[in-house]
Order: C-alpha cells, then sequence, then structure tokens
C-alpha cells in the first residue's frame, strides 16, 4: 500500500466512525492501524504483500490474523474501506 493510499483509507474509516491512523512499519511500507479497544490493534496490509490482510497485535506480540480475503488484489480503495468495516475481530 502507499502512503496516499493509506492515508485514503485511514480517512474514510475516520469518517465512518472508526479510529485509523497510517500505519508505518518501515520507510517503505505502509498500511492502517486501527485499535480494537481491547489492547489489541489491526494492522491491514502493512507486510508489502499483495491483496488486502491484517495481523492483530498486543504490545508488539502477533495475537492474531485476518487471512486474505479472497479478490482483495484487485479491491479499490472504498471495497478496501468496506472489506476493513466487515471485519470481525472476534474471530481473529
Amino acid at each position: 500500500m502507499q502512503e496516499d493510499e493509506a492515508t485514503r483509507i485511514a480517512e474514510a474509516l475516520t469518517a465512518r466512525g472508526v479510529i485509523a491512523r497510517v500505519a508505518r512499519p518501515s520507510s517503505y511500507r505502509f498500511g492502517v492501524r486501527i485499535p480494537l479497544g481491547d489492547g489489541r490493534e489491526a494492522l491491514w496490509d502493512v507486510d508489502g504483500a499483495a491483496g488486502l490482510e491484517a495481523q492483530i497485535m498486543r504490545d508488539g506480540v502477533l495475537v492474531g490474523f485476518v487471512p486474505k480475503i479472497a479478490g482483495s488484489e484487485h479491491f479499490d480503495e472504498q471495497q478496501s474501506v468496506e472489506a476493513i468495516l466487515a471485519t470481525d475481530y472476534g474471530a481473529a
């Protein structure tokens, strides 16, 4: 995910009532960070792989995972926003 894309997705999620920020795990990779309210956070698309998936972290430790959403490598930004909004983090 490019920085400008991550920014637009985070802004669209915020407009829909989700706390979302741009995540920058390294100098050249970007994604979206969503605090889940229970000490966990979802880091969407920060690994640089094609498609939309999330790592669920608590205190820097991987505690769950949202697997790649089928077909998401072809999603536009609005489809990515809708997929993130529809995610059940309780199952992750």
